[in-house]
């Protein structure tokens, strides 16, 4: 066999199956049930198929924390996590902070303390916060600032964000 018979077997097309799953996981509060393809990233089951786009794609590698959700209270990066990981659980994104057109107390802090940047990272700040603040009631500027370090902020700093987080946990 030749290089020339090697190249053509590469070149040919390759159709791979993938399945589909219907999935039942609570989202916000609300039941949900869309079906998605084995590959589908969290990430994108929550941006196109649920049209809930506040939960941001960054790096798309897991290192900028702009794509932080909740599942079942656990952190998690929705671009790197497959989406059928979530059948059976509760997922919670930025959308799922408010209680209607309430604030919660920690979103009501992001905009008083100089909290709120740009709005990329905003989201995945909040809900590492909430994370944070759910293990660390009274976070100490040490467990903030480990905790958050893994919520990358490119506009104007940690301060407000810290202070923020201060002031919900003392609320």
């Amino acid at each position: 066999m030749g290089r020339g018979r090697e190249r053509s077997a590469s070149a040919r097309p390759i159709f791979v199956f993938l399945s589909t799953h219907r999935l039942r996981f609570t989202l916000n509060g609300s039941p949900q049930s869309p079906e998605v393809r084995a590959d589908r990233r969290l990430i994108d089951v929550l941006r196109v198929d649920l049209a809930l786009t506040g939960t941001k794609e960054g790096c798309s590698i897991g290192v900028c924390g702009a794509c932080s959700v909740l599942v079942d209270g656990e952190l998690l990066s929705a671009c790197l996590l497959p989406a059928v990981y979530v059948d059976g659980r509760a997922v919670t994104t930025v959308e799922g902070l408010a209680n209607g057109e309430t604030l919660s107390p920690l979103q009501d802090a992001f905009i008083r303390d100089g909290g709120f940047q740009c709005g990329i990272c905003t989201p995945g700040q909040l809900i590492a916060a909430t994370a944070l603040l759910a293990e660390h009631p009274r976070p100490t500027d040490d467990q903030i600032r480990e905790w958050m370090m893994g919520n990358l902020c490119r506009c104007t700093g940690y301060h407000g964000i810290t202070r923020a987080i201060k002031t919900a946990a003392a609320a």
